[in-house]
């Protein structure tokens, strides 16, 4: 029985030595990890693609590659990966500062634009010192100083169909952070011809949408929107306004969509559709339809196959461009200037009587008004009963002024921009046919103001 013992007791101390030896053998090769370069870990430019994760790179990625989405192979793939993000602002900060933070090798950054003040409650990578300079620039900055271990890459320009396709050759995905269809049908064959998966993401107001294109044998743009929306129903953030956390929301969703692309996982939301209200706080997913095999650009017979032929500002009735572009609907003789209409205000004889009628919503009323007393109905509410009884009243207003000033009674109808003043004149005149009246809308509304009268008065 002891001999037994004896026996049983060796075989256990057996079985321990060989657990203790694995450990050992285990912590050998931690240790050799993360002691593989000495002195401190090589640049970028001196690590080879197959190369192993450098001592500061197992430190500075500790926390994602334990997870089995990524591990040491995953990072390897970040390191060696390429994205280009179209789009500094809103969504392309998020996107841009999360890319970096998980170890995207190389990331090229697309913008024409300057940082405005406008742009600072959303487009979080870019300081109040920034104002005035590159987009693209400040958003290089932020991801520099945040991971010295990415490549930035600063595009400066316009991205059109001269240099589209050289920008998009050369990166593995694409982020399309723009806000005007142009810009988007450019991005989507761009990608389709060049055969990049392309993460789309898009912010207004309250509501945030997301998915992934031409990944897979999947539907490109133009699968589902093979014709523009009319650009007179095109809102962008600086007509519809947005919430800031709301493009911050789908831009680390977009982030989180190329990293999974990368490292080679699936993505979330390829033929799939994320819907996100602000309002509620709910989220909704929506399956799409699948590629079209008469789809103009990715079918099967496509029509697109050189980005030169394709006139896309006329395709979308409106420039790729996120700036506002005003509307041409009056002649020059039924506008005036901001400034001509300051000097309007400043006549004191009787014959300077004036209506002015503000179209703007009452949210925005209540921000700014000009320094004459108008009447504010908003151009949605310029119908209908609301606006007979405003003709009514000018009509009554221009029988006693031709008596007094023998000249048609001025009416000035103001807004943003002059765009939508333009449109109300139009109604107007429709329904004042039949009196003496002049009704003109203020060339560039609020913003002509400012920038011809008054550079003090408040812009939103």
């Amino acid at each position: 029985m002891a001999g037994e013992s004896k026996e049983s007791d060796a075989q256990s101390l057996l079985k321990l030595l060989a657990e203790k030896e694995k450990e050992i053998d285990k912590l050998k090769q931690d240790i050799e990890l993360l002691t593989k370069v000495k002195n401190g870990a090589p640049s970028r430019a001196d690590i080879s693609p197959g190369d192993d994760l450098t001592k500061e790179e197992v430190m500075r990625y500790g926390r994602q590659l334990i997870l089995p989405l990524v591990g040491v192979e995953g990072q390897k793939r970040l390191r060696n990966g390429s994205v280009l993000i179209i789009g500094a602002g809103g969504l392309g900060c998020p996107a841009a500062i999360y890319l970096a933070g998980a170890g995207i090798g190389r990331l090229g950054i697309v913008d024409y634009d300057a940082v405005d003040e406008s742009n600072l409650h959303r487009q979080i990578l870019h300081h109040e010192s920034a104002v005035g300079s590159s987009k693209a620039a400040s958003v290089a900055q932020a991801v520099r100083s945040l991971n010295s271990l990415v490549k930035v890459e600063v595009h400066d320009t316009q991205l059109d169909k001269s240099n589209a396709s050289e920008l998009v050759s050369d990166y593995d995905v694409v982020l399309d952070c723009s806000d005007n269809p142009a810009t988007r049908y450019l991005i989507n064959d761009t990608c389709v011809l060049t055969k990049k998966p392309l993460v789309s993401g898009s912010a207004l107001r309250l509501e945030g949408q997301l998915t992934v294109y031409n990944h897979r044998g999947g539907p490109c743009y133009r699968c589902l929107f093979p014709t523009p929306p009319d650009a007179k129903f095109v809102t962008n953030c600086s007509d519809g306004g947005v919430l800031g956390p709301v493009p911050g929301l789908i831009g680390t969703l977009q982030a989180m969509e190329t990293i999974k692309l990368v490292v080679g996982e699936c993505p979330s939301y390829s033929r799939r559709l994320l819907i996100f209200d602000g309002h509620s706080g709910a989220f909704r997913v929506v399956s799409l339809r699948p590629k079209q095999s008469g789809c103009s650009v990715c079918g099967d017979a496509p029509t697109i196959t050189d980005l030169q032929r394709v006139d896309y500002i006329a395709f979308c009735g409106r420039g790729a461009t996120d700036k506002e572009e005003g509307l041409k609907v009056l002649d020059r003789s039924d506008r005036v200037s901001a400034g001509e209409f300051a000097q309007q205000l400043r006549r004191t004889d009787s014959s300077s009587s004036h209506v002015l009628i503000d179209v703007r919503p009452r949210l925005e009323t209540a921000i700014c008004r000009l320094p004459s007393p108008s009447i504010n109905i908003p151009f949605d509410e310029l119908d209908g009963e609301r606006l007979a009884n405003l003709c009514q009243s000018i009509r009554q207003q221009s029988q006693d002024f031709e008596t007094v000033a023998n000249r048609p009674f001025p009416v000035y109808v103001i807004c943003r921009r002059g765009n939508n003043s333009q449109l109300a004149v139009n109604k107007l005149k429709t329904h004042l046919k039949d009196c003496c009246v002049a009704v003109k809308d203020i060339v560039s509304g609020l913003d002509g103001w400012v920038q011809e009268v008054d550079p003090n008065f408040p812009i939103y």
